[in-house]
């Protein structure tokens, strides 16, 4: 696996190397954001792991960059010392995957950085899924709705594919972490935030609501005006 790390703390970045290096992972690393950003745009890579504060350029104005001009889908955890709700949701909004507060046992980086990677690269079929006028299509990761594309990360991607795939049914939020981050769970907050930046594209622009949540239980996509009601 290539790695792109983007971290300005030395001891925190020898100390990733240290770790990975040996067991075989190929790394690339920035100490600010410009030379990151230059890295990510002009060399492929299976995930990379930015820091939210660095000098030159935010974790946060380069995530922007790659997904909204770049147009790179490549995988991005946030490394931050910041772990309040609002953090993680602009970090999310931005285009990040996964978060990791620092300070964090390179073990469960080593794991987490596996798991976007695994995610990223497993399709489930080639068939497109369809809920009402909204479409996706696993082998080309592609998501329209009434024609109109929808721009996701990967873990909307693939929380979308699930929530499809279940069509009518509650998905327990448990059931999703657990498909989503196996055995590493995130925090509380993490699948919310998820959820809250995907109903906000795939729902929020349109008339008719077709992410719908159970309270205390877990999620549902459906087309409710096809069974008369809303929940």
């Amino acid at each position: 696996m290539k790695i792109l790390i983007v971290e300005d703390n030395k001891d925190i970045a020898e100390n990733i190397a240290g770790y990975l290096e040996p067991l075989g992972y190929t790394l690339d690393f920035a100490a600010d954001g410009l030379s990151g950003l230059h890295l990510a745009v002009t060399q492929a890579y299976d995930v990379i792991v930015l820091d939210l504060m660095l000098p030159g350029m935010s974790g946060i104005s380069i995530c922007q960059k790659l997904r909204q001009e770049g147009n790179i889908n490549t995988p991005v955890l946030m490394l931050t010392a910041r772990d309040q709700l609002d953090d993680k949701l602009e970090g999310f909004q931005a285009g990040a995957d996964d978060y990791l507060v620092k300070p964090f046992s390179v073990k469960e980086l080593e794991v987490r950085l596996q798991a976007l990677s695994k995610r990223t690269k497993n399709s489930s079929g080639s068939k497109s899924i369809q809920v009402a006028d909204l479409y996706y299509n696993p082998d080309t990761m592609e998501a329209h709705r009434a024609g109109q594309k929808l721009d996701l990360n990967p873990i909307q991607r693939r929380l979308l594919e699930l929530l499809m795939q279940n069509n009518r049914r509650v998905v327990a939020r448990e059931e999703l972490e657990r498909l989503i981050w196996g055995d590493i769970l995130p925090d509380n907050d993490v699948l919310r935030t998820h959820i809250y930046g995907l109903r906000n594209l795939i729902d929020k622009p349109f008339a008719k609501k077709l992410l719908h949540t159970k309270h205390g239980t877990g999620y549902r996509l459906y087309d409710a005006t096809e069974e008369g009601t809303e929940s």
